[in-house]
């Protein structure tokens, strides 16, 4: 099947790739989409928030962002995803995570600045079970762990040997597939996964690989932004927290337009519920 056909194909490039930095310029070896849903408003749970994401895997490195974000950003017809898509608040932030180096750098735009945040990174303990599934073709071995708050089931694929995974989540012999909290107010389902071997795409892939062209996610390498703006995450924070004490405020303040000329409206769509009382990132609390 197709999946194992896949894994086949990611065994041999991830073979012969070598023993590549990601400051070198990693080599992108294969692209994961997972469907995000987040129940991020509890008296609202019928009205989860939704956002198509992007995994893109090397050998030594990974970079996780909104696919969406990409679509809407080349203006493709993301319509089909979601209609609201050329106006929803979609997620600003790229992971990447970089395994030999055990290290973590959020890239978030901000203020039409774009910022690379030195992260602490952490690792996780996972505990791997004797469950396996197959999703989408492809085997796989379930691991729970406690992080962030929530605990956590992943299903990961031990053929694919990546530590990478959505969001934070990494660390296990293999590519998380899918994973979700124990409540499910938080899922990453899989979409699919491209291997990027260009001798075996069919033109209806080229083609499609081509209208991507334009964003850095879909370059043959993982790229880092050179000209951001370096920090680390509790001075991105002070700032951030002070832009959200007074936007209009901060934002007369950084640009120099007076504070009556500046609009504080709403989104065109007509969104009404934009609580926020369930974040991803919990406060600890009893652990498994």
């Amino acid at each position: 099947n197709s999946g194992m056909k896949n894994i086949a194909t990611l065994l041999l490039l991830f073979s012969i790739t070598g023993v590549s930095r990601a400051q070198q310029s990693d080599k992108v070896l294969a692209r994961v989409t997972y469907y995000f849903t987040h129940i991020r408003n509890l008296k609202n749970r019928y009205n989860p928030y939704t956002e198509k994401m992007l995994l893109v895997v090397g050998k030594n490195s990974s970079v996780y962002t909104s696919l969406s974000r990409i679509e809407r950003d080349l203006h493709m017809p993301v319509a089909k995803v979601s209609p609201d898509a050329p106006f929803k608040v979609l997620n600003n932030e790229d992971l990447y995570h970089f395994t030999k180096e055990n290290k973590a750098i959020t890239r978030q735009r901000f203020m039409n600045e774009f910022y690379l945040i030195d992260e602490v990174n952490e690792d996780i303990n996972w505990r791997i079970t004797k469950s396996t599934s197959t999703i989408g073709g492809i085997k796989c071995k379930k691991a729970l762990a406690h992080f962030k708050g929530r605990n956590w089931v992943a299903w990961f694929a031990p053929e694919l040997p990546f530590k990478s995974g959505p969001w934070k989540l990494n660390g296990l012999p293999g590519l998380i597939i899918e994973a979700f909290d124990e409540t499910y107010e938080i899922q990453f389902l899989f979409g699919r996964i491209d291997i990027l071997d260009k001798s075996k795409l069919s033109k209806k892939e080229v083609l499609a690989l081509k209208t991507y062209q334009e964003s850095m996610f879909f370059d043959e390498n993982i790229i880092i932004q050179t000209d951001a703006l370096r920090t680390n995450r509790a001075n991105f924070d002070k700032k951030y927290k002070l832009y959200l004490k007074d936007p209009i405020a901060y934002i007369s303040a950084e640009t120099g337009i007076p504070k009556n000329k500046i609009l504080n409206g709403t989104s065109p769509t007509g969104f009404t519920d934009n609580i926020i009382n369930n974040p991803i990132e919990l406060p600890e609390m009893k652990l498994w």
